[in-house]
């Protein structure tokens, strides 16, 4: 493992709210047939529609894909069936070629020979057939895929799974998780298995450089000891399956347990949110945003709570995005408004010079509340993004933020 400089923070954090940009709700979910709970970022086309998956709902309630029109409408492009010859439950992204098929994966689902729920990934084409390209065993191929997978020019799909791969010691029954390797042909490989000092139960998605390299973060795992399974990594493997740990969290003030997947800047260096850690206002740490430079130094870029009532937000558990002027921008789990307990989640901008400032707080009613992962945004710089609760039916939105 390297051995990297811990930077604490960026000296004074500000924090301020900018809510004169329009909110819009694009669709609200009612549960059947169009679904419900979604967990996932959005993707976008050409022509302005959205893609997207529910965790549940659907047709069969098992969850859904669904294309948003720029005009609102909504379609359902599959609805899951479970067990014993579909996916079920997605909370990832996903990811599109340029034919327009749609790929992902689910958390559970699959069948081989009675074994079951160790979750798939598909593929989805433009007429909305669905091919099952892996259905995961356990052990010692991998189980509970939750991340967005990744695609190269050569049309293979990368990804985590939570569990399965090594089990036993460490990784007790459930396994510590895995990286793997789909390729066009449907062929899975497992590039890695964890073991727990080096990483344990990646929930994100993976990001490459143009060497080929992975990087990713695991929820638990690492040499750090404040937290009970670990506080989570930043993790590389490389083309040849050589993994390194660049970077073990600590918990306080550095930050704990990432859910949330890492962007990488054109110098290299990587940016990410944890769940918990930094600022002591929340039992574990109200969570962080942080820098891991190229050259291993870790920064914290800001943490949440830094404001009364933590309406800066508070538990971010979506990756970030970079704008132009290299500002990033995110949501936060919790925090903002107080109209739901522990606050219903927040839309946030963080300059350059660590100032947070609040595009959006959530009401929890007509607005949604609880977004879950990041973002993306138009040509126009409008974000748009789910909310996984709120909204006419509690079942979560689809929405735009317009500067």
């Amino acid at each position: 493992m390297l051995a990297f400089v811990l930077i604490f923070g960026l000296g004074v954090v500000t924090t301020q709210s900018a809510e004169a940009q329009t909110f819009t709700v694009l669709y609200n979910f009612a549960r059947q047939p169009d679904g419900r709970y979604p967990f996932a970022s959005l993707i976008r086309d050409v022509a302005g529609n959205l893609y997207g998956t529910t965790w549940e709902g659907g047709s069969l309630y098992e969850g859904a894909v669904f294309k948003l029109s720029k005009s609102g409408k909504e379609t359902v492009q599959h609805s899951f069936s479970a067990y014993p010859s579909d996916g079920a439950a997605v909370s990832a992204g996903l990811v599109r070629d340029a034919a327009g098929n749609l790929y992902g994966t689910t958390v559970s689902g699959g069948s081989d020979h009675g074994k079951f729920d160790n979750g798939t990934v598909f593929k989805l084409s433009k007429s909305g057939k669905e091919t099952l390209l892996h259905i995961f065993l356990g052990s010692p191929d991998g189980k509970a895929p939750y991340g967005t997978l990744v695609r190269d020019a050569d049309g293979n799909l990368y990804g985590t799974t939570a569990e399965g791969g090594v089990t036993g010691g460490a990784c007790g029954a459930y396994g510590c998780g895995t990286v793997f390797k789909v390729d066009k042909n449907g062929i899975e490989t497992v590039l890695y298995r964890f073991t727990g000092g080096d990483g344990e139960h990646p929930i994100a998605g993976l990001v490459t450089d143009a060497k080929g390299n992975l990087y990713g973060t695991s929820e638990w795992g690492g040499s750090g000891t404040a937290c009970e399974y670990g506080c989570g990594t930043v993790f590389e493997l490389s083309k040849t399956g050589e993994e390194t740990v660049l970077y073990s969290f600590t918990g306080q003030p550095d930050g704990a347990n990432p859910l949330a997947g890492l962007i990488m800047d054109s110098k290299g260096n990587l940016y990410g949110a944890t769940f918990y850690g930094g600022n002591s206002a929340c039992p574990y740490g109200c969570g962080t945003v942080f820098e891991l430079s190229n050259k291993g130094q870790e920064s914290v870029l800001y943490s949440f709570c830094a404001a009364s009532g933590c309406s800066d937000g508070a538990y971010p558990s979506g990756s970030v995005i970079m704008g132009a002027k290299g500002n990033l921008y995110g949501t936060t789990y919790e925090g903002g408004n107080s109209a739901c307990d522990g606050g219903c989640g927040t839309v946030f901008e963080l300059s350059d010079t660590g100032k947070e400032t609040v595009l959006h707080s959530f009401r929890g009613a007509a607005d949604g509340k609880y977004p879950f992962d990041g973002l993306i945004w138009d040509r126009k710089g409008s974000l748009y993004g789910t909310a996984r609760g709120g909204g006419a039916s509690d079942y979560g939105t689809v929405w735009k933020l317009t500067p």
